[in-house]
């Protein structure tokens, strides 16, 4: 019985998923977020004609660093793909003349996501692509049912600070009010009570 509950609220939520039309209104809907490394991650960093300067898989380490021939400690954490090209790049322009450098993430191990609470799977998820509270939701696999679903708490730290978002799900079903349906960044905790 508790089974076919379950699967019934993954449908209920597919389908309200669709039946949405367009992007739901967030918040932070206005900036299009760019992948950003961090540490666990590994990269692939390809050096155009230069295989002694192309490295498959590079972890990058805890400390935020990777290590590459002849630059030594490259800072990686924090940087889009884009960002450690250009980084790469300038260093590498000591010993090529004109380095044409591509990073590549090709595992995002160091983007992750909590959900603690009364969900049927509390842990930690990866974050692979933009999701959001509902979709972690059903990625948690549904609600307990102790749970309350008016009383949701999202922690974010950013620059230094905690930002607490307040979740009503209840609202978000019935009232359609899809501002709560944040998109869920990096390291976000969402607490079910």
């Amino acid at each position: 019985m508790k089974k076919c509950a379950v699967f019934l609220f993954s449908i209920a939520l597919v389908l309200l998923f669709f039946h949405l039309t367009g992007t739901p209104a967030r918040a932070d809907q206005t900036v299009k977020e760019i992948y950003t490394i961090g540490a666990g991650d590994i990269l692939e960093i390809v050096t155009w004609k230069e295989p002694d300067f192309s490295r498959e898989e590079i972890l990058v380490r805890l400390d935020g660093y990777i290590s590459f021939p002849l630059l030594g400690d490259v800072q990686a954490a924090g940087l889009t793909p884009p960002q450690l090209t250009d980084v790469i790049a300038v260093k590498l322009k000591k010993f090529i003349s004109n380095p044409s450098v591509t990073v590549t993430v090709r595992n995002a191990a160091g983007q992750r996501f909590y959900i603690l609470g009364e969900v049927m799977r509390t842990g930690e998820y990866p974050l692979m692509k933009e999701l959001t509270v509902l979709q972690a939701f059903a990625i948690a696999g549904g609600f307990t049912e102790w749970a309350s679903k008016k009383e949701i708490i999202l922690f974010r730290r950013e620059e230094g600070k905690e930002t607490v978002f307040r979740i009503n799900y209840k609202d978000i079903v019935k009232d359609h009010n899809f501002e709560q349906n944040v998109l869920i960044r990096a390291n976000d905790t969402i607490i079910v009570p």
